[in-house]
């Protein structure tokens, strides 16, 4: 075993061989520290005010300005606001969803109902979580697997594939439809009640399956999840069902009275099934037009850790039993941006998923590497790359947004503007700034329609994927 000897580095008294903290060395560090004025003026305002208010950097704020060379013209309306939920991704999707409805209908505004898909998402998840399971039954309790499933098997969070087979098995309706309930708006509650209920159902199916009534399994599974549905009903409202009519009476930006009456499935498919924006061919990518459903976008993330150009997947990650799993296409941020700017340049928003709590403010909506200044504040420097800072669990995807701009200098981009979810209050009237370094280090996924990436890429799609266990950082939900 090596000592771990704490000691004045620039002393040049030999130190003492030591396993534990020397308090003498402590106070040897603290005379040193604050014998700098700098460090007690330091001392005086970090102690007392938030080192993101104290260390930013005011030409980054001059830099960071809401103003882009390339900019998508409709922008959905309103902003929206997820509250104090993860539901990041539901929000981020029917921000993109919702663009080529207001052009079809000629809108003003719209918003989709992101508790209607949460509703499903939370019922899908649990019959997922139980499955899962029944499928380990031979797996050890105390193991690694098992104990990650537990922890939480019906979180807010999740990925693109995840929505995508929400809304192919359930569709999309107008918020009017299925607004937001207390219990979306703030869902710790109800998630812990879930949660509870299905860890006390994990015990119960693996004491079933070690007594050979494999038969009880099938029975008990529908029991709880009946119970669940109950938990859903009660705390989100009465949801409509796939198939059910509703009629949606509207006006149209000229004051046109319209009325349509449809189905969540048929108006999902009518209206986002193409995905039509009516964009043409864009230089450098295959052409535009119609293509690209929902179901045909896919996820290009950028792991360092893993070869690009490889088809990446996470195990036992997803929501609906026989749907979709995650996949993810591994490829270099410039491949990345090239499909993100070629998306925006043909007026199409871009989903995309982040680290979103690393160097960046939130009043302001910034994120950008430069913002801040800690070697000034506290006198240390943060080496790791990106790579490194996945292996060390430092940094994962735990955000999604919309990108609806970039500003584009001498042929590469310099800035992105970013639709985030957390209201009007946030940011630029809720329009959040990214630099492109930022990109660099903290984006992980862009979800691009398959007309703006090159052959090369689609080609990965038919490989075999690697298999990341589900504990990988690339297994985080936004």
């Amino acid at each position: 075993m090596s000592d771990l000897t704490l000691f004045d580095a620039d002393s040049s008294e030999e130190p003492e061989p030591s396993l534990s903290l020397r308090l003498e060395a402590a106070a040897k560090w603290e005379a040193k520290l604050l014998s700098e004025p700098k460090n007690r003026l330091a001392l005086a305002a970090l102690s007392t005010h938030a080192s993101t208010a104290i260390l930013q950097k005011p030409s980054a704020l001059l830099h960071d300005t809401h103003v882009f060379s390339d900019q998508i013209e409709l922008e959905g309306t309103p902003v929206t606001n997820q509250r104090s939920s993860g539901r990041c991704w539901l929000f981020a999707s029917t921000n993109v969803f919702r663009v080529p409805i207001i052009k079809k209908y000629k809108l003003t505004a719209l918003e989709l109902s992101q508790n209607y898909l949460f509703f499903w998402d939370k019922l899908e998840k649990a019959n997922f979580f139980l499955e899962q399971i029944i499928d380990t039954q031979d797996a050890d309790l105390d193991g690694r697997l098992i104990q990650y499933l537990l922890q939480s098997p019906v979180g807010d969070g999740g990925q693109w594939d995840m929505v995508v087979n929400l809304v192919e098995k359930y569709g999309l309706v107008p918020q009017a439809f299925y607004p937001d309930s207390f219990n979306s708006k703030s869902s710790s509650r109800i998630n812990w009640l879930i949660t509870a209920k299905l860890r006390e159902a994990a015990l119960t199916l693996r004491s079933l399956g070690a007594s050979c009534k494999s038969g009880e399994l099938g029975k008990y599974k529908a029991k709880v999840l009946q119970e669940i549905y109950g938990i859903l009903i009660l705390s989100l409202g009465v949801p409509p069902k796939p198939d059910d009519t509703f009629t949606w009476n509207f006006r149209d930006k000229d004051g046109k009275f319209r009325s349509i009456t449809t189905t969540p499935l048929e108006f999902y498919k009518e209206n986002t099934g193409t995905m039509g924006y009516g964009a043409g061919v864009i230089d450098g990518v295959l052409g535009g037009g119609d293509r690209g459903g929902v179901a045909e976008r896919f996820s290009l993330v950028n792991d360092p850790r893993n070869e690009y150009n490889r088809l990446l997947t996470v195990e036992r990650l997803g929501n609906v039993v026989g749907g979709g799993g995650v996949k993810y296409v591994n490829v270099s941020t410039d491949v990345m941006k090239s499909a993100a700017i070629a998306m925006i340049k043909a007026q199409r928003p871009v989903f995309f998923g982040c680290d979103v709590g690393k160097f960046a403010e939130g009043g302001r909506g910034i994120m950008d590497t430069n913002l801040f200044d800690y070697e000034l504040g506290y006198n240390v420097t943060l080496y790791m790359n990106k790579a490194e800072r996945l292996r060390t669990g430092e940094s994962s995807m735990t955000h999604a947004m919309v990108l609806s701009g970039v500003n584009i200098v001498d042929g590469k981009p310099t800035k992105w503007r970013v639709e985030n979810s957390w209201g009007v209050e946030s940011g630029e009237k809720g329009y959040w700034l990214m630099s492109d370094a930022w990109f660099d280090e903290y984006c992980y996924q862009v979800v691009t329609d398959p007309a703006f990436v090159s052959n090369e890429v689609l080609d990965v799609l038919k490989q075999d994927p690697i298999s990341l266990p589900i504990w990988d950082p690339m297994g985080s939900l936004a």
